[in-house]
């Protein structure tokens, strides 16, 4: 965190200056970035409009939506430090029923500019849209690419609790010591982390917001203190929040207007120490566990009284059990 009284000098610039450490541009993203030089930025992060209809967005032909979002990569990349990372966190582009999952398509316009891919990392969460004709969708991919093979990387900020942290080695030079890393083990390419639905601490009127603390694990491992974080297409602040909260810069364009001034709120939420996020690596909500009584199926064959529903924990078989 930055110091109170460092907190307090910042404010929300509109365009980019190198003495700035938070901007939030009203407009076009290509916009911001002419303004920014060559090789500033250390990340580039953002969830971009997935040209399904909603209502922040215009649907497009995929070759137009193609086109589009190539224009903005290539600005990204030529702002990108020689150090630096893209991450696109994306999902599927449905056409009658069909899907293309978008970063297959997009992976080629990345490669074309001389980026390599480091991780397609895989985010499962456990809510959204239920489907009939499919499987419902329940994750959504984040493509990282870096500008060279010399990228930063922090993996130990990062790190997540070890499943067995009292194993210990077996034979060998090391045995009957800890073989776990004392400060935990790498959090891998699948991450569970709840997306922002209406129940969450986060939510806000946008319709594809993202949660916090899946931006911060990514400004945490590809970032240092005091660099520049863009995203093009900022939404309502997710990424300057996590940002500016782990002493970086950041930077992001909105075309919404109403977006525009739900991130400026938030921003400034977060330098006051009121904005309600959901913690780093806090476990998802068992229900189960945590004794919730809708997690009885009414449909179980054996009934029981009302008393017994409330306190008993139902079985594997009678959750999913029905009659």
């Amino acid at each position: 965190m930055y110091h109170k009284a460092m907190f307090e000098k910042l404010k929300i610039a509109k365009m980019y200056d190198p003495s700035e450490h938070i901007v939030v541009y009203p407009g076009d993203c290509l916009e911001l970035l002419r303004h920014i030089p060559n090789e500033t930025l250390q990340l580039v992060v953002t969830s971009p409009p997935y040209n399904i209809g909603k209502e922040y967005e215009r649907r497009l032909k995929l070759e137009s939506y193609l086109e589009q979002q190539a224009a903005v990569i290539g600005e990204c990349v030529r702002c990108l430090s020689p150090r630096g990372s893209i991450c696109w966190q994306i999902g599927n582009y449905v056409d009658e029923g069909a899907i293309i999952p978008i970063d297959t398509v997009l992976y080629p316009i990345f490669t074309r500019l001389g980026l390599r891919m480091r991780n397609r990392i895989i985010w499962h969460f456990e809510h959204g849209l239920h489907c009939s004709r499919r499987f419902s969708g329940r994750y959504e991919t984040i493509i990282w690419f870096t500008k060279s093979n010399d990228y930063v990387f922090n993996l130990d900020p990062v790190r997540i609790p070890q499943k067995y942290p009292g194993k210990k080695y077996f034979k060998g030079p090391n045995a009957g010591k800890y073989s776990c890393n004392p400060l935990g083990k790498n959090p891998g390419d699948l991450w569970v982390i709840p997306n922002v639905k209406s129940n969450h601490i986060e939510k806000t009127d946008h319709p594809c917001q993202f949660p916090v603390e899946l931006i911060e694990r990514i400004v945490l491992s590809m970032t240092n203190e005091g660099d520049w974080v863009l995203d093009p297409f900022l939404g309502t602040g997710t990424t300057i929040i996590a940002a500016i909260r782990h002493k970086r810069r950041g930077a992001g364009a909105e075309i919404v207007s109403r977006y525009v001034q739900v991130a400026k709120q938030r921003i400034e939420q977060e330098l006051a120490g009121t904005l309600r996020t959901r913690p780093m690596n806090k476990p998802v909500y068992d229900p189960i566990e945590a004794g919730n009584s809708l997690t009885m199926s009414p449909w179980i064959a054996k009934q029981k009284s009302k008393q017994m529903v409330l306190l008993e924990k139902p079985t594997r078989k009678q959750r999913y059990s029905a009659q």
